[in-house]
């Protein structure tokens, strides 16, 4: 497996997101190992929120929620996925699966930092990344907020909106001109500043570096068939017999996910009875657009989770 590091001084200076990056090895699936980044902030013996971004943002996505929720006594802990932020990138998109993924990030947060007693706050990929991680060990986990995301099978076609994102990503892939600042700043309300865009550009210095942001399209599962069809049914039915404290939290402005609000407020048995904020004025990134509004929602999570113990 051929792997790009991004040089560290891409990441100077970033806007309102001075927290030191942490580091460690994970196994790549391939003999070798990867170098996946974290930041977190917050007391360390405060209950874990993990926060999982998605296509294709890095954590700096959860900078205007980090400090909310380690104000308010959170241990927040937001990794970089493989091929995005500061983790390691390889280069080439074949190298890319949905379940490699999967285990890169539950090495991470099972094997090196042993996280416990964890809320999950997954938005895009990191739901589909997440879920999973819950389903495959629930134990870990003390409770979920799904923001704009969910667990694809295939067995319902994507909306079209997401199909034309797909084609876009697509075509500027194979043109070598993936705009990475770019596709953040369509799925947000927020009009993006220049430091903010060079923040999302930051990871990647050319073309060589996004190979991760092409693939990822890719492997959200759109057809019964797909390789990780059965591994996203079988997780559903793990997740619909746990009662884990699950929240939605999407926003009003997201066509790519909006149907599957009411889908996981059905489906989930821990979301019975509990409210689940609509976040206005926001897109596909609401972190981006009203990352305080989400953090308090976890935050409230977290303390029912911890006061009904």
């Amino acid at each position: 497996m051929r792997v790009l590091r991004t040089p560290d001084d891409r990441f100077d200076d970033l806007p309102g997101f001075a927290h030191p990056p942490h580091y460690a090895d994970v196994p790549d699936g391939d003999g070798g190992t990867l170098r996946m980044a974290w930041v977190e902030d917050g007391p360390a013996d405060g209950p874990v929120v993990l926060l999982l971004h998605g296509e294709p943002s890095w954590s700096f996505l959860y900078r205007t929620m980090i400090p909310v929720l380690a104000a308010a006594g959170l241990r927040a802990v937001a990794p970089d996925l493989v091929g995005f932020g500061r983790s390691d990138k390889p280069a080439d998109v074949a190298d890319h699966s949905y379940a490699r993924h999967v285990e890169w990030t539950r090495s991470l947060v099972a094997d090196v930092l042993d996280l416990r007693d964890v809320t999950l706050v997954g938005q895009d990929w990191g739901g589909l990344i997440g879920l999973r991680l819950v389903a495959a060990d629930p134990g870990r986990f003390a409770g979920v907020v799904a923001a704009n995301t969910g667990l694809p099978t295939g067995d319902r076609d994507m909306p079209e909106v997401w199909w034309q994102f797909r084609r876009a990503v697509e075509k500027a892939g194979a043109a070598g001109t993936l705009d990475v600042a770019r596709l953040v700043q369509s799925g947000c309300r927020t009009r993006f500043t220049d430091e903010v865009r060079a923040a999302y550009d930051a990871p990647f210095p050319d073309q060589s570096f996004v190979a991760g942001p092409r693939a990822m399209p890719l492997l959200v599962p759109t057809r019964p068939d797909d390789p990780e069809s059965p591994a996203n049914r079988a997780a559903w039915e793990t997740l619909r017999g746990l009662d884990v404290p699950f929240v939605c939290a999407f926003s009003d402005g997201d066509p790519i996910t909006a149907a599957m609000d009411p889908v996981l407020r059905a489906t989930m048995p821990g979301a019975a009875g509990r409210v689940h904020p609509t976040i206005t004025g926001a897109g596909h990134f609401l972190q981006e657009d009203a990352g305080p509004e989400l953090a308090a929602v976890v935050v409230d999570l977290v303390r029912h989770v911890v006061d009904h113990r």
